[in-house]
């Protein structure tokens, strides 16, 4: 899926924490690319202390398996930029904070490639209640910076879309109590 995001719209990120607080959902992080630029956009919203259960940055990749659980042999197999690599770290971020949502972010930023793959290209997994793990693959373009606040934009769009742009309007309900 190629992307144009740019920096995450305050309003977007609002509404996102407005949504998980409605919900009475928590959230959760592992990011690698991002190096908790997701965890602190969410925490720039006043009252997200009520949602917001904490996170790992897991920018070496023996840390995404001793950290977050990331599977060895997935990560010496798919690799640190991988579709199965997002989703585990959300996964893995969610079962470790002990949060309702997972949300895992992995990709290069650049300025270079990084094991064939391309700069901008990047991974977002979600774990959400009551579903299977998924991910969904973006390529940004732009500098390093901006490649990061683009996942991160991402993410947080990704999200409200998930969990449905309105109070009650997805099948993702309450919290299942973790």
């Amino acid at each position: 899926m190629s992307s144009s995001f740019a920096v995450p719209d305050a309003s977007v990120v609002s509404r996102l924490v407005r949504i998980l607080l409605e919900r009475g959902l928590t959230i959760a992080a592992a990011e690698s690319l991002t190096a908790g630029k997701f965890m602190a956009t969410l925490a720039d919203v006043p009252g997200t202390s009520g949602t917001l259960r904490g996170g790992f940055v897991a920018y070496a990749t023996d840390l995404k398996a001793e950290l977050v659980d990331v599977p060895e042999d997935v990560l010496a197999t798919d690799g640190p930029v991988a579709e199965s690599t997002a989703m585990y770290l959300a996964l893995g971020a969610q079962q470790r904070c002990s949060a309702d949502i997972g949300v895992g972010l992995t990709g290069v930023a650049g300025p270079t490639e990084q094991d064939g793959h391309p700069v901008g290209e990047v991974w977002l997994g979600f774990a959400l209640p009551g579903q299977e793990p998924v991910a969904e693959r973006h390529q940004f373009a732009g500098s390093r910076a901006q490649i990061r606040k683009q996942a991160v934009a991402a993410a947080v769009s990704s999200l409200v879309a998930r969990l449905g742009n309105k109070s009650g309007s997805s099948d993702v309900g309450q919290s299942n109590g973790k």
